[in-house]
C-alpha cells in the first residue's frame, strides 16, 4: 500500500478524524501502533511508519495502543472499487472462513489461486489473510475486555480463538501481559448484561444517516421477526439452529450500540459481521459522496443526505424471499405476505421477546411447503419454492464468492429470478457497491426528465456508468429522493 508519509504526518499532527480507520501510525521507538486521533504526543516524523490497516501494523510486529484503542477505529472498506476479490475475501474472513479453514480453501471459494490471493492482500491491505484474521480476533477480544464484563474464557471463544491457551499466548506476545490485566475498572461504557448477553459498540466513519436507515428497516419490518420502537431496531436471529435476539440503536462517539442475546458466544464474530453488513458500517461516506457529487443530477441528493447508507441483509435466503415476494407489488403488500410466511412456516422463538415471536423459515422447510395457500400468484409461489430448493442444493448460494456479473447470472438461472431481483440481492446481501437494479420503477421515476419521461432500463444503465463503482449508493440516493 502506498501512503504519502508527509501527508499522513500532517494528518496525525492535526489529529484529523477524517483519517481514522484509513491509516495507522506505528512508532518504531515504542513498538506501538495508534489511530491518527491518538491523544498522545505526536512522535517525531523519522520515528513513524504508516500502515493502511491494523493488520499490516500488527504483522510488522507492532502492538495496539492501550490509550487510543485501535479496535475502536471504524473499519473502512477503502479497498472497494480497487479489488472486489479482496472485499469478498474480507467478508468471508469476518464470517469465520479462516477459523475453520486455511488460505487455500478461502482462495478456492473465491475462484483464485492461493498465491494470487496472498498477493492481492499484500498489495491492497499490506498484510496476509492470516494476519488479517488474527488481528480481527485480537481487536475484537480487546474490545470485549474493555466494554463487557464477560469472563476471559468466554471472551476467548467469543472473539474466535480456538482455545484459551492460544488466547493467552497471543496477548502475552503482543502486550507482555495476560489479557485479564488489560481490563479496566467498570465505567460508563461497560455492560454487565445477563448470561448470554453482550452489549458493545460498532464504530463507523461519520456522517451516518440513522433516521434514513431506521425508516428503511421500519417500512420493511416483518411481523414476528423484526420490530422498530423509538430509535431502536429489534430482530430475532437463528444460526445453526440456535435462536437469539438483538437490538441496535444509535450511540455517542460515531457508533451504534448493539445488544446481542445469544447462548453460543462463539457465534459472536459472525453476528457482528452480519450487523456490520446490515448497517453498512464499512462504508467510507466521504469518498462515496465526493464521487457521486461529480454528477449534477446526484449532487443535490448527496449534499442533502451525505451519510446515507445502503441497508444490507441479515440473511441471504431471507432477503431473496423478500425480493421475490416484492415482485410487482408494493413494499407494504410484500411485507404482509412475508408476515404470513413467517407465521405459517417460521419456527416459534423458545423465549418470545416483546413483538419478536418467530425466526424466519429455513430453506428446507419452504422447499417442500405449499406456498400457494398464502394468497399470491402461483408463479410467484413457484419462484419462492425454486429459490428455497436452490439454497438447499447449494447452501453457499448467497455467499460473497463471485464477481458481480457472475453472481447475477447464477441467481438469474433460478426460474422466476430476473435482472431486478438478482441485482437487488447483490446490492443488499452480497454487498456489491456497484450493483444496480436498473429495471426498478422507483429509479426510473427518480430519473425522469422535466417532461416526466422515464428512462428505460437500458438507458438508465447507460446513465449509471458514470456512477461506478458506487452505483448501489446512487440507487439508494435516488430511492430516498422520492
Amino acid at each position: 500500500m502506498d501512503l504519502d508519509h508527509d501527508a499522513c504526518y500532517r494528518a496525525i499532527s492535526l489529529r484529523d478524524a477524517r483519517f481514522d480507520g484509513r491509516l495507522f501510525t506505528a512508532v518504531k521507538t515504542t513498538g506501538i501502533y495508534c489511530r491518527p486521533i491518538c491523544p498522545a504526543r505526536t512522535p517525531r516524523s523519522e520515528n513513524i511508519i504508516f500502515f493502511g490497516t491494523a493488520a499490516a501494523a500488527q504483522e510488522a510486529g507492532f502492538r495496539p495502543c492501550l490509550r487510543c484503542r485501535p479496535e475502536t477505529a471504524p473499519d473502512l472498506g477503502a479497498w472497494r472499487g480497487t479489488s472486489n476479490s479482496v472485499s469478498r475475501a474480507l467478508a468471508l474472513i469476518e464470517l469465520g472462513a479462516l477459523d475453520s479453514g486455511d488460505v487455500e480453501a478461502l482462495a478456492g471459494r473465491l475462484g483464485l489461486g492461493e498465491r494470487q490471493l496472498r498477493r492481492l492482500f499484500r498489495q491492497h491491505l499490506g498484510a496476509s489473510p492470516i494476519a488479517v484474521a488474527q488481528t480481527r480476533r485480537v481487536l475484537l477480544a480487546k474490545q470485549l475486555i474493555h466494554e463487557t464484563r464477560l469472563p476471559m474464557a468466554e471472551i476467548a471463544f467469543a472473539s474466535g480463538f480456538g482455545s484459551i491457551r492460544r488466547f493467552n499466548e497471543t496477548f502475552l506476545a503482543l502486550f507482555g501481559r495476560p489479557p485479564g490485566d488489560l481490563r479496566r475498572r467498570a465505567g460508563p461504557d461497560i455492560s454487565a448484561g445477563s448470561q448470554g448477553e453482550v452489549s458493545l459498540r460498532l464504530r463507523y466513519q461519520p456522517p451516518y444517516d440513522w433516521p434514513a436507515m431506521l425508516a428503511f428497516l421500519s417500512a420493511r419490518a416483518i411481523a414476528g421477526i423484526e420490530h422498530v420502537e423509538g430509535q431502536t431496531y429489534w430482530r430475532s436471529i437463528a444460526l445453526d439452529g440456535v435462536q437469539g435476539v438483538l437490538s441496535v440503536s444509535p450511540a455517542d462517539g460515531n457508533a451504534l450500540a448493539a445488544t446481542i442475546r445469544f447462548p453460543r458466544l462463539s457465534a459472536l464474530p459472525a453476528i457482528i459481521a452480519r450487523l456490520r453488513r446490515v448497517f453498512d458500517l464499512a462504508a467510507d461516506p466521504r469518498a462515496i459522496t465526493a464521487h457521486l457529487a461529480e454528477d449534477p443530477a446526484l449532487a443535490p441528493l448527496v449534499s442533502a443526505r451525505p451519510g446515507l447508507r445502503v441497508p444490507g441483509a441479515w440473511d441471504g435466503f431471507e432477503l431473496a424471499m423478500r425480493a421475490v415476494l416484492g415482485q410487482q407489488i408494493t413494499v407494504a403488500a410484500a411485507i404482509r405476505l412475508a408476515g404470513r410466511l413467517v407465521q405459517a412456516h417460521g419456527m416459534p422463538l423458545a423465549e418470545p421477546t416483546g413483538h419478536l415471536t418467530h425466526v424466519f423459515p429455513t430453506p428446507d422447510v419452504l422447499a417442500v411447503a405449499d406456498l400457494r395457500t398464502l394468497g399470491m400468484p402461483a408463479s410467484r409461489a413457484a419462484t419462492l419454492s425454486a429459490v428455497a430448493a436452490a439454497v438447499v442444493a447449494d447452501p453457499d448460494l448467497f455467499g460473497a464468492t463471485r464477481e458481480l456479473d457472475e453472481a447475477v447470472d447464477r441467481l438469474r438461472a433460478i426460474k422466476g429470478v430476473g435482472q431486478w431481483t438478482a441485482h437487488y440481492i447483490a446490492l443488499r446481501q452480497l454487498r456489491e457497491p456497484d450493483a444496480f437494479p436498473a429495471a426498478d420503477i422507483g429509479l426510473m421515476r427518480a430519473m425522469a426528465d422535466q417532461d416526466g419521461r422515464r428512462p428505460a432500463a437500458n438507458e438508465l444503465m447507460a446513465r449509471a456508468e458514470r456512477w461506478r463503482p458506487w452505483r448501489a449508493y446512487a440507487a439508494q440516493h435516488l430511492w430516498a429522493s422520492e
